[in-house]
């Protein structure tokens, strides 16, 4: 039986991109994993234009400053305040005879009424550099002819997460800075972007692992904190279970005292800019999974990276959770071995790992299991309806949905498994409902099915959105409908 290119072609986008946008199906349908291929071949490909945003360093001293600055401002006032206040009470006790003191001044002083927030206030800058950075992101991922590439950026950048929680200002220059140069590169370039990089060495607290025998380490008293150590052992690049032990991550974590940021406080310039600082690194070689590393200060790091970037576990490692995330949350272990065996072959070309990717026969499996996470279900709304929404609502959306942008409950990032998706699907047909309610006169439900799903469409959901009452009624119905909610 003969397989419908534009089924292919729907297939395609919805499983490797973000879902179709305007006539995407049909100008792929010829040769769907040919257009994806291409993807991979355009000219900066993962890039992102934004000269307007700061780098981590200048989005985190802007942050410090600006916190500073607040903080004595409240100090002022405080200050202020105590003084009118006590000015005023000894101005009454005086009509009176009386002699002030602390506590008769906090006695007769009336509290100060609240102030009211300005909600036409513009957002200050931790809020405004992370609903920049985000609606460069949304703005990629919407325009995206393909999206695949875009697809793997998020891909890559969840594996190799941080969270907004805890570093709000470097969040997505982080992203920019560590994951899209690399996206289509050599993993062991982006593995030792990331860890190298200010925002995870404070996120996994590398920035205070201070080695105990180093000069750093005996004059102050501190030791290691193995987080970061232990992160890119079992999340990173090995895996669990992979034959590491204890002595294996605090011999790393040794490895990687010494690789911190330069202190935003007194440091205007160059503050949150990564630093090896010898004085805390300790001393002396370190022995990982069998193999000893000569003391070369940073090199030392370095060569480690190196080693466990190049490891069989970690090529095993990628191929799954890249066959999890695109194909299906149990993957056929031949597309698993497949990829694992590209990624050994070609010393972790990401590019070409891709590309076996779109070529495994495995990839293209009809059946859609995948239930999309709901960043990918909110673009590819956005990319079939051509809506905008401004990008504080869909930040909003998103983390009502369960997966707030940038700030995963732990270091192994957000999960590509359904059962931790499938029980908020009822969330979101309160954030349709409430999409759907924007859409003007010109969006027509029928036309936008085509659009989305084409021939993959059942009959089913063609009735429903053909026999709804309204047109806010019909998209909501398209949006939730199984074949939109899959990949």
């Amino acid at each position: 039986m003969a397989i419908d290119p534009k089924a292919q072609a729907v297939l395609a986008l919805h499983r490797f991109g973000f879902g179709p946008i305007q006539t995407s199906i049909e100008s792929i349908a010829n040769d769907p994993r040919g257009a994806l291929l291409a993807d991979l071949e355009r000219p900066a490909a993962g890039a992102l234009v934004a000269t307007s945003l700061p780098t981590s360093g200048q989005a985190a001293r802007e942050v410090f400053d600006f916190r500073a600055e607040r903080a004595a401002k409240e100090k002022v006032a405080l200050r202020t305040k105590k003084q009118a206040e006590a000015e005023r009470a000894a101005q009454g006790m005086a009509a009176q005879g009386m002699t002030a003191d602390e506590n008769t001044v906090a006695a007769v002083t009336p509290p100060s009424p609240p102030v009211a927030a300005n909600r036409n206030a513009p957002p200050e800058p931790p809020r405004r550099i992370f609903l920049n950075e985000a609606q460069a992101r949304f703005d990629a991922a919407s325009a995206a002819d393909i999206g695949f590439v875009e697809r793997l950026v998020w891909f890559w950048s969840n594996h190799f997460c941080i969270s907004a929680d805890k570093i709000v200002s470097m969040a997505g220059a982080y992203e920019r800075e560590a994951i899209r140069p690399h996206v289509l590169g050599r993993f062991a370039d982006m593995l030792m972007a990331v860890s190298s990089h200010p925002a995870m060495l404070f996120y996994l607290d590398n920035v205070g692992s201070i080695g105990p025998n180093s000069v750093g380490g005996i004059n102050r008293d501190k030791g290691l904190n193995e987080n970061l150590a232990r992160e890119i052992l079992e999340l990173h690049t090995l895996g669990v279970n992979t034959g590491y032990s204890q002595n294996d991550v605090t011999s790393f974590a040794k490895v990687l005292t010494g690789w911190t940021w330069v202190p935003l406080a007194g440091n205007p310039d160059h503050g949150g800019e990564f630093v090896f600082n010898k004085r805390i690194h300790e001393p002396g070689e370190q022995r990982i999974l069998g193999k000893t590393y000569a003391d070369t200060g940073v090199d030392q790091g370095r060569a480690v990276l190196a080693d466990l970037a190049r490891h069989p576990a970690t090529a095993l490692h990628i191929g799954l959770k890249l066959a999890r995330h695109f194909v299906s949350d149990q993957p056929p272990q031949p597309l698993v071995d497949r990829l694992a065996k590209t990624f050994r072959d070609t010393d972790g070309d990401l590019k070409v790992v891709a590309m076996a990717l779109i070529e495994a026969p495995e990839s293209w499996s009809p059946e859609r299991t995948k239930l999309k996470r709901p960043s990918d279900w909110i673009v590819s709304a956005l990319r079939v309806t051509g809506m905008t929404v401004p990008v504080g609502r869909i930040v909003q959306a998103q983390a009502q949905l369960g997966e707030p942008l940038w700030r995963p409950a732990a270091p192994n990032g957000f999960s590509d498994q359904e059962s931790v998706w499938a029980d908020g699907l009822s969330r979101r047909i309160d954030i349709t409902n409430e999409f759907s309610g924007r859409a003007t006169e010109a969006v027509d439900p029928p036309a936008l099915l085509d659009r989305a799903l084409g021939p993959l469409a059942s009959v089913e959901t063609r009735q429903a959105v053909g026999r709804a009452e309204s047109r806010r009624q019909a998209l909501t119905l398209l949006l939730m409908s199984p074949e939109f909610l899959r990949r």
